[in-house]
């Protein structure tokens, strides 16, 4: 009995020795894994309030942690102390911030909230390394490089950070104490030039005071500035509204004038769209292409706008007509003549890319097409272009030598094709209106490419268009067509007669004979014809001449297409067929008197009224008109006044 009595005395004394004994070793563990905090929480020391003066809220505790982190992160280019030391943190924060109950749970804070970063961002590097290098400049110039005093600077900067944090802070927040959203606020006071501690700084980006008490985050003059930018916010506002709803009207107005303009053409135009290949090009990618209608990039101009070479996003090149003087009711014409170009394919016909048709407000209307890019010019330059004054060696070299025969052949009949497509290919059929050397286009194989579609006009089947508006260019109008304003398919075919002609002269439509004097091509074509002398006409030194009787018959065909009467001339399917095979040419019909002729004209017509023939035919199996008067080029110094006096 003694002995367990005494048994019992020296468990209950063994117990408390051992409970220390473990309260040591704890005590010892513990202060072996805790650090000291590193945070300087002396820097609280200006923003805290007096005694009496009002009770420090966790808000408050929040944004004192963040500035403490913002020179922490200044000091050491790390956002977090380490977690060995966040016990030590909490308990020095809250001693210095007079906290009434303990930190963190207080306020609701995670006692690991300081060493969580968010998106693993532990270091200045992270951080920057996680935003794009112009991001960083931006925030730099708003945020870092100037005093956040004044409220528009420090305005300007927090709307910086928080569009930073939204764009490349998605998160998650590791907790609510150090969100990602504090992440960019931290960085712009570490590394603001006035540092993070300034009053500036502080206010601006923790709203920390120095000067009332912190509860109240607010300096006396904040409220009214507030008020004022507010109220400043409101008026721009109302100005930027008032300016786009004006805007808006007038808008409406201008697309309804057009639409009720064209209203009949619109739907044609997105049949258009809908059958064929045709781009639509907005207005910036033509000015991309032709770096905005450069002069440089100019290689044509005419009545109806200048032409523009340029360069698609794909590297084609293209060629761009840009119509001048347009208007709301010029919309029908523009859609017209897409009609046109997009409803025939040839290969003797120049291709349309697409269109541009769009309404600006400082250039109003535009009316734009977009083709291929023939790069070898057009027949004429290569008829007409003079040489250098004084060309050097290099220029003679580069300086293209006259067409051969051949070649001529070729365009001669690549041209007549794509007419007669036109004519027959195209229903209805197409008058072109202004066939002319510029507006017939050579590929880099010399194939002939029709050209500038701009005057074209529909033919119904059968009927004869009658315009009081004659189109065209001076020379190649066809008689009936400047006379009395009617157009039919052999107007196209008199136009094609003088291209011919001057395809095979090398001479212009309208002949100049000084003194402001001209003679047309036409005419004296017809003058050689009638004496017999039809090779006369072709061009001298002209290179691999072929057979005579071919090139004979090409000047016949030219003379029978530019015959003044109408149903003289042949249709453009007959010409084709004249060219391409060895039809019989038709009889070509003597001309009436011109108006300006000289006695030779008169004398021959009379002559013919008394029994002459009035057919011509050549060398090759016809027999020659001649009468034993020579014709000669008409003299334009004498009227037909003077000549007929003297007879």
């Amino acid at each position: 009995m003694i002995m367990h009595v005494v048994l019992l005395v020296v468990v209950v004394l063994a117990v408390p020795v051992t409970v220390t004994a473990q309260s040591q070793a704890n005590n010892t563990n513990n202060s072996n894994t805790s650090t000291n905090c590193p945070l300087d929480f002396s820097l609280l020391q200006p923003y805290l309030v007096g005694e009496g003066e009002g009770e420090v809220d966790c808000s408050f505790s929040r944004q004192a942690l963040h500035l403490l982190l913002a020179a922490h992160l200044l000091n050491t280019s790390l956002f977090l102390p380490p977690a060995s030391s966040d016990a030590d943190c909490w308990a020095r924060l809250s001693s210095a911030l007079s906290f009434p109950n303990a930190l963190p749970s207080s306020c609701g804070f995670s006692s690991l909230a300081l060493s969580l970063p968010c998106m693993n961002l532990s270091s200045r590097a992270d951080f920057e390394a996680a935003i794009p290098a112009p991001a960083l400049s931006s925030l730099s110039s708003s945020c870092l490089a100037r005093s956040l005093a004044p409220v528009p600077s420090c305005t300007a900067c927090t709307t910086s950070l928080n569009s930073l944090k939204a764009s490349y802070l998605p998160g998650p927040d590791p907790s609510n104490l150090t969100p990602c959203s504090a992440y960019p606020f931290i960085y712009a006071a570490a590394f603001n030039s006035l540092g993070p501690t300034h009053p500036s700084t502080a206010f601006c980006l923790f709203l920390l005071n120095t000067t009332s008490p912190s509860h109240s985050h607010s300096p006396s003059y904040l409220l009214p500035a507030l008020l004022s930018s507010l109220l400043s916010a409101l008026l721009l506002l109302f100005l930027a509204f008032c300016y786009l709803s004006r805007r808006r009207t007038r808008r409406r107005r201008q697309l309804q004038l057009a639409s009720s303009t064209l209203t009949p053409r619109r739907g044609s135009l997105q049949s258009i769209s809908a059958s064929t290949t045709l781009s639509k090009f907005t207005l910036d990618q033509i000015r991309q292409a032709t770096s905005n209608f450069s002069r440089d990039n100019i290689i044509g101009r005419g009545g109806y706008g200048n032409v523009y070479s340029g360069v698609l996003p794909d590297g084609s090149h293209v060629a761009v007509k840009r119509f001048k003087n347009c208007s709301a009711a010029g919309e029908d014409t523009f859609v017209h003549e897409v009609e046109v170009i997009a409803s025939v394919r040839h290969v003797n016909l120049v291709a349309l890319r697409g269109y541009c048709i769009c309404t600006t407000p400082l250039e109003g209307h535009q009316r734009i097409i977009v083709c291929d890019l023939i790069t070898n010019g057009s027949l004429h330059d290569h008829l007409f272009s003079p040489p250098p004054l004084s060309p050097s060696e290099d220029q003679l070299e580069e300086t293209p030598r006259r067409l051969p025969w051949p070649v001529r052949q070729k365009i001669a009949l690549g041209t007549a094709r794509g007419l007669a497509y036109l004519h027959y290919g195209a229903r209805p059929a197409i008058i072109h209106r202004d066939i002319k050397a510029s507006n017939i286009l050579l590929d880099d194989d010399f194939e002939a490419k029709v050209a500038d579609f701009g005057l074209a006009k529909f033919a119904p089947e059968g009927m004869t268009h009658v315009s009081t508006r004659v189109a065209g260019t001076m020379g190649y109008v066809a008689p009936e067509y400047a006379l009395y304003g009617q157009l039919t398919e052999k107007s196209d075919v008199y136009s094609f007669g003088v291209v011919l002609l001057e395809l095979l002269s090398g001479k212009r439509a309208l002949i100049s004979l000084g003194e402001g004097q001209s003679f047309v091509i036409t005419d004296w074509a017809w003058s050689l014809v009638r004496r017999g002398c039809a090779f006369s006409v072709i061009e001298e030194g002209m290179e691999e001449c072929g057979p005579a009787e071919v090139m004979e018959r090409h000047v016949l065909v030219a003379v029978l297409c530019t015959h003044p009467q109408l149903h003289a001339r042949p249709t453009m399917d007959q010409v084709l067929k004249i060219l391409e095979t060895d039809a019989a040419l038709p009889p070509i019909p003597d001309r009436p008197i011109p108006i300006v002729a000289n006695r030779d004209d008169i004398e021959r017509s009379v002559s013919l009224s008394s029994g002459g023939s009035g057919q011509l035919f050549s060398p090759t199996g016809f027999q020659t008109f001649s009468h034993g008067h020579d014709i000669q080029v008409v003299d334009s110094s004498e009227s037909l006044s003077d000549k007929s006096s003297k007879l």
